[in-house]
């Protein structure tokens, strides 16, 4: 630059307007370390069929910020959480997810629930270097992604093999013929039936028929139907609860009372409203009951009921163990770059979650049991505890 273009330039800057020359001069201000907050992201079906996930989600997440802000923040930094809705969409996660790591520099991300949209999530993720938290998401290939992509839940491998376990073993059913029914476009659902059934054969079961679905559809007559001529003594629907709710009437209407077994998808209390009655008697894996006496699980439920009106379900709890997960990791890092966050949530052991007792093994999942819960009155009744290995 010659004297003279200096002098010109030095001219502009004198006249420029105060809001124009604050713009060009933002890229000199203070590092994201001096800010006085930190801040993370949270991607959720906030609208949609699955609603209830997402929303449920965000609620024991924002407990959990509220948590660690009355007690100072980490480091003496208030936490603020920013969430977008993705819709239930994998192309709206992924812009949801973008914005978050680019527009908003968030130092963590939690989410998604849907397996299917956490695959969508989780790239961006691993690409830009910022830890991802799952709180639900039990498909393998999720953490798969790379060394950044971190989940709280069990996994469809150890989910499966719990429900074919129960239907092999329960008094109550001692399945040995079981029909599957699943939901065709779905990762979760696709993943969980394949484990289930690789179990439930090994435990000397037999798969009558296979049938699927898409989504969404209104009419399963002509599946049930054929699961009906089948005879079996479990049905095994690893579906999400809007569409279990309708498999559940329209079964029941057909004359098939064959008990329905599920996973953690049918969590919600959106699944009794739908189904009614047509659903007691039938049974799903989850992460936690509401009827488990530990003090720290009955404390969570108080102080979620009284801030939210309502009693948390599984997504809820996950949502919170997810948050307290993370946060024990940021106290612990010696930054909150993202290879140090990483590295740090790698070494959770033993944390004492609502969900159970949380450690993050070396492919980045957690090791943790899963409860069988009844539906009765249209409403969740815990029956037992399956830890890993058993």
């Amino acid at each position: 630059m010659t004297c003279t273009d200096f002098q010109s330039m030095r001219r502009l800057i004198v006249f420029m307007p105060l809001g124009l020359l604050s713009l060009l001069t933002s890229g000199c201000q203070p590092a994201a370390s001096s800010s006085p907050e930190i801040v993370i992201g949270h991607f959720a079906s906030m609208t949609g069929s699955e609603a209830t996930f997402g929303q449920s989600t965000d609620n024991g997440i924002k407990l959990a910020v509220d948590e660690i802000n009355a007690a100072g923040g980490i480091n003496g930094k208030q936490i603020r959480l920013i969430t977008y809705d993705d819709k239930g969409d994998a192309r709206e996660a992924g812009t949801a997810v973008t914005r978050l790591t680019t527009k908003d520099g968030v130092v963590a991300v939690l989410g998604e629930v849907a397996s299917g949209l956490s695959l969508a999530g989780a790239p961006v993720c691993q690409e830009s270097g910022v830890p991802m938290v799952t709180p639900s998401s039990t498909n393998p290939k999720v953490t798969k992604i790379g060394d950044m992509i971190f989940r709280v839940c069990f996994i469809d491998p150890f989910q499966g093999s719990v429900c074919a376990k129960f239907a092999s073993e329960h008094a109550g059913l001692k399945a040995g013929k079981a029909a599957i029914l699943t939901d065709q476009a779905s990762p979760y659902s696709v993943g969980l039936q394949e484990e289930f059934q690789k179990a439930f054969e090994k435990l000397g079961g037999k798969v009558v028929t296979k049938q699927t679905y898409q989504a969404g559809d209104q009419d399963f007559s002509a599946q049930l139907t054929a699961i009906r001529s089948s005879e079996p003594d479990v049905v095994f629907v690893p579906g999400y609860y809007t569409d279990v709710g309708n498999v559940a009437l329209q079964a029941r209407k057909l004359g098939l009372t064959t008990p329905l077994l599920g996973g953690d998808g049918w969590d919600s209390s959106k699944l009794g409203e739908i189904a009614g009655s047509a659903i007691d008697g039938c049974f799903y894996s989850n992460h936690y009951s509401q009827e488990d006496p530990n003090p720290r699980v009955q404390e969570f439920i108080k102080k979620y009921s009284e801030r939210h009106k309502q009693t948390p379900d599984g997504l809820a709890a996950l949502g919170y163990d997810a948050a307290r997960i993370l946060f024990a990791a940021m106290k612990r890092a010696k930054s909150l770059d993202g290879k140090a966050l990483a590295a740090e949530l790698a070494q959770t052991t033993n944390f004492e979650g609502v969900t159970g007792n949380i450690s993050i093994d070396g492919d980045r999942n957690a090791v943790k049991s899963a409860v069988i819960l009844e539906m009765k009155d249209g409403k969740p009744k815990y029956v037992t505890t399956i830890q890993p290995g058993a």
